[in-house]
């Protein structure tokens, strides 16, 4: 996978005129990229698309039109397209009432380095989380992290090989174990990996 380049973006113009297409693509392909680990916990994958789609829906939101502007979000966004050795994932933590929300963010804590993938026959590889900035403090975790899994070489040709993927959660307070990750999303995940 390659960084987004400045010139492969639309003028907000032209991506007003295609953002409704080009959103009901996004949210179709999220499908096949959305893993959910417990009740509470979800891992979206991110790619190549749908970091466009943040970038591009920031610029609008923003308004940005001015060079500066838009290689800053370039530059916050970029990061977080896999490079074909990894993947890389937006973990969401999601309690609908905000009393109950607040009491499992500080039993969380940490949770975000409790994360791991495993493919058949290797030991699990736990995420890198939260590079950019620190996303917890010590009464307290965040509800959304970004994480990294770095699979090396010998995972990557197994999962392109057919190898089954598990994936969970290894928290004191949160413990889930997804024995088989969905055939759709293990493909569309593999299309992020180079042989």
């Amino acid at each position: 996978m390659s960084a987004i380049a400045r010139d492969s973006l639309l003028s907000l113009e032209h991506y007003a005129r295609e953002r409704a297409a080009f959103r009901a693509r996004v949210i179709a392909h999220k499908k096949t990229r959305t893993l959910a680990l417990g009740p509470s916990v979800t891992l979206v994958f991110e790619d190549e698309l749908t970091i466009r789609y943040q970038i591009q829906e920031m610029l609008r939101i923003e308004r940005t039109f001015e060079e500066a502007g838009i290689q800053d979000e370039l530059d916050a966004y970029n990061p977080l397209v896999p490079d074909g050795r990894n993947w890389k994932a937006t973990m969401l933590i999601e309690f609908p009432d905000e009393a109950e929300r607040k009491a499992w963010l500080a039993r969380l804590i940490g949770i975000e380095d409790r994360v791991w993938v495993r493919v058949a026959g290797f030991e699990p590889v736990f995420a890198i989380a939260d590079e950019d900035l620190e996303r917890e403090n010590a009464e307290k975790t965040s509800s959304v992290h970004f994480l990294r899994f770095e699979l090396g070489p010998a995972r990557v040709a197994a999962l392109k090989a057919g190898a089954a993927l598990a994936a969970g959660v290894d928290h004191p307070n949160y413990t889930v174990t997804v024995d088989v990750v969905p055939e759709t999303v293990r493909q569309s995940l593999c299309g992020d990996l180079l042989s």
